[in-house]
């Protein structure tokens, strides 16, 4: 998948949050969370920045964990809702579709959503979004991938670092290879431009 967004799908769907008109500030994000050894990994290192970030949480995860989520709150963090299970809409109808979102809904009380993978249906998130904002992103760090390296995952964040930008990491097993060499990489660049890092706040 591309660092940068497609034009024609930010077109497609003009309602969904891309990026955030802020002068100073970026967002970092981190899907598919709570993990253990993960999440505690990322919250020292946004505690050592003095960096605030967004949690687009899994419900099981939330349940599964919960001392873990309860932490990302009480640190000052924001949580997102990232379904129950890790849903992707493509194949699901809208009806089982809404059914996880609304049940992760019952656990994370949040006004923030964000579609595992982006694979959903137009139906689905027309749904959706009558009771969220829908968060994407402009920088897809593509730390989940196994063929793309730690450096080659920091260099495409930092290329495009700017103000506004909504930055997508992973708080995952599969991702803290590459997420945990270019998170504090990003956060370190942040600082040098004079940028905070912000919760999503709409």
């Amino acid at each position: 998948m591309k660092i940068k967004p497609w034009r024609f799908i930010k077109r497609l769907y003009p309602d969904f949050i891309w990026e955030i008109d802020d002068s100073n500030g970026i967002f970092l994000t981190f899907d598919d969370g709570p993990t253990p050894g993960v999440t505690e990994w990322i919250l020292a290192t946004l505690r050592r920045y003095e960096a605030k970030a967004t949690f687009f949480v899994l419900g099981k995860n939330a349940e599964l964990y919960p001392d873990l989520y309860k932490r990302i709150l009480d640190e000052g963090h924001k949580i997102g809702n990232h379904t129950y299970s890790h849903q992707k809409g493509w194949g699901m109808s809208l009806e089982r579709y809404i059914e996880d979102v609304d049940l992760a809904a019952g656990l994370l009380h949040t006004e923030l959503f964000r579609p595992p993978y982006a694979r959903v249906t137009p139906s689905q998130m027309r749904a959706v979004g009558q009771r969220y904002k829908i968060i994407m992103w402009n920088i897809l760090s593509r730390d989940y991938s196994p063929t793309v390296s730690p450096t080659d995952c920091a260099k495409g964040v930092l290329k495009h670092l700017a103000p506004g930008a909504i930055v997508a990491f992973h708080d995952s097993d599969k991702s803290f290879r590459n997420m945990s060499y270019a998170l504090p990489r990003v956060l370190e660049r942040a600082k040098e431009l004079g940028l905070k890092c912000k919760i999503i706040e709409l």
